[in-house]
């Protein structure tokens, strides 16, 4: 529709392979969320306005990661540990940037990966600073168990993101995977909204006292830059 704006449904179905029934319903679902609107009186389809938030969210993360990756190799250096950059995706995290650690024993991690907003660094720090809507749809939900250590109580839970907001920053502890941690802090746009979360982590087993103070001032420096 982009390319062939005012198509009919005969048009679409022959330009994408599907049947007329196939495109119809593709519509109809489209034509719903508002990607999609249709001419009354030519019954042809052009795209809505639901395409333009998309775009602007891309353009949004775009800049984003052109801003965060010197701060992000920097930290992965600095630090010798994963460097996360974490967003919000309705109620999960997803990770949209990575830098991976040099050493020979590492945390598994990858752009794209899904988590909770319950769990893990980034993620917790992303529902601190949500919405209040947001905050009471995911307390309102199961809270699942990834380890002995993960936070299931919503009353403990709302402590937590409390804290964060207080101090700025979180540490996950073991709550995802075993073994593990994570430091994080939250990222902000130029009108102070928390748009992202930049983590540290790397096996529990390498984080002393010296390291954590280390690896929370370089990610205050980093999240301020």
């Amino acid at each position: 529709l982009a390319e062939r704006p005012d198509s009919g449904v005969s048009d679409l179905a022959r330009h994408t392979g599907s049947t007329k029934s196939q495109a119809f319903r593709i519509l109809r679902t489209l034509e719903a969320r508002g990607y999609v609107r249709k001419d009354p009186e030519t019954r042809t389809y052009a795209l809505g306005y639901r395409p333009l938030f998309l775009a602007e969210h891309v353009e949004r993360q775009a800049i984003l990661l052109r801003s965060a990756r010197p701060h992000m190799r920097a930290l992965a250096r600095q630090t010798g540990e994963n460097v996360h950059l974490i967003a919000r995706d309705g109620l999960n995290s997803i990770c949209i940037a990575l830098e991976e650690s040099d050493q020979p024993l590492r945390l598994y991690a990858s752009v794209g990966r899904r988590g909770p907003l319950h769990a893990g660094g980034g993620s917790t720090v992303l529902l601190a600073y949500a919405s209040e809507e947001l905050r009471a749809a995911v307390l309102a939900e199961r809270l699942e168990t990834y380890t002995q250590k993960t936070i299931t109580d919503p009353d403990r839970l709302r402590a937590v993101l409390h804290t964060i907001r207080e101090r700025g920053w979180h540490e996950a502890d073991e709550d995802v995977d075993p073994g593990a941690y994570a430091l994080s802090v939250p990222i902000r746009d130029h009108a102070g909204s928390v748009v992202a979360a930049l983590s540290v982590a790397g096996p529990k087993s390498r984080l002393t006292d010296a390291a954590r103070d280390a690896h929370l001032e370089a990610l205050r420096r980093a999240g301020l830059g």
